[in-house]
């Protein structure tokens, strides 16, 4: 099983980008996945996260009401639409997995090393 991001590039503050994950050789309902960031010099942090039901849905508290995060079934490809778009969200952004057994319930988290899969990240860059 492989994610694969995209959808990144350069943009000026206040605009909007939408970034892809497509989940290969699976089912995107059977997996809790998320939206993790990590700008140069800083930690890898959490972005937000779906479970595998769809039922839980968690935003870093300064994403709530700018970003979006969804799901479409029939192209295997978990996005985020990203709105109002400023510096500090400037990262590289990367797309993670686990399995609903691996879960072991319905849940997901946007707390590091949480997940079993990950992709090889999509650059943001916001300019002011």
């Amino acid at each position: 099983v492989d994610v694969a991001e995209s959808g990144g590039g350069s943009i000026e503050a206040g605009g909007s980008l939408r970034l892809s994950c497509v989940i290969s050789q699976a089912r995107l309902a059977d997996y809790s996945m998320a939206w993790f960031r990590q700008a140069p010099g800083k930690e890898r942090e959490g972005v937000a996260c779906i479970s595998w039901s769809g039922e839980r849905i968690t935003y870093r508290r300064d994403a709530q009401g700018r970003f979006t995060i969804s799901r479409d079934f029939a192209t295997n490809t978990l996005y985020l639409l990203m709105n109002n778009l400023k510096p500090e969200d400037t990262a590289m952004y990367y797309c993670e997995a686990s399995h609903r057994t691996t879960v072991g319930y319905d849940a997901c988290s946007i707390t590091p090393n949480w997940y079993a899969i990950r992709g090889q990240g999509t650059q943001v860059t916001v300019s002011s």
